[in-house]
């Protein structure tokens, strides 16, 4: 089989993603062939599919025709199997990290809503989406919860209760947008988001529940 028929990974999308940033910020791609191409990366499947979305740009490419040889040319030599390490009576492993740390996203709709459990700390790792964190009805189990986002082109809306506060501070932006219409500290809340990492092409904005404005002139 040609290497040009190999089925791809989600890291080699994810690095076309790269390659085609880079592009933009050279001023080979507008926003607009940024987009249309990121859409063909993250559905292709196979090497070639991939390589379609570089190969009008130059000194740029994913895979190279070449396919090394599957063995070595050197004659092979038997050699004996080293003994076995001794295994200890007792090996110690740290424990997998607890389901629902990492909200993940391809081209699709995600949200947290209503008592669901937030942990410590929240990563957000997203490719065109639309995700919403709406933390009014949550269960917390710290005061100070840490966000890190990892983006490509997605709508992030980080919904939080009126006494909360978020510090957007860490957010860097490339192409896009970081709002924040809550408090930014200090945290004196039930609840404080720091929220650090990178949004490409996208935007991220903490906000309160729709009509909680409405509410404060009436209440």
């Amino acid at each position: 089989m040609e290497a040009r028929d190999l089925r791809v990974s989600d890291a080699e999308r994810e690095h076309v993603g790269e390659l085609l940033q880079r592009a933009v910020g050279q001023g080979m791609l507008s926003l607009g062939e940024f987009t249309e191409r990121m859409d063909t990366a993250l559905a292709a499947k196979t090497r070639a599919e991939l390589n379609v979305v570089l190969v009008d740009l130059p000194g740029i490419q994913l895979i190279s025709e070449f396919t090394p040889p599957p063995y070595p040319d050197r004659p092979y030599v038997s050699r004996p199997a080293p003994p076995a390490p001794p295994v200890p009576p007792t090996v110690h492993r740290s424990p997998a990290p607890p389901p629902g740390d990492v909200v993940r996203g391809r081209m699709s709709s995600v949200s947290r809503t209503g008592s669901w459990n937030v942990p410590p700390a929240l990563e957000v790792n997203t490719r065109l989406s639309t995700v919403t964190l709406d933390f009014t009805r949550a269960v917390m189990s710290t005061q100070v919860v840490h966000v890190t986002i990892d983006d490509y082109a997605s709508t992030i809306s980080l919904v939080v209760p009126e006494e909360a506060t978020v510090d957007l501070n860490g957010v860097e932006t490339v192409g896009g947008s970081a709002t924040n219409k809550v408090r930014t500290g200090p945290p004196i809340g039930p609840l404080h988001l720091v929220v650090r990492g990178k949004v490409r092409f996208g935007s991220v904005t903490a906000k309160h529940p729709f009509g909680t404005s409405i509410r404060r002139m009436f209440g």
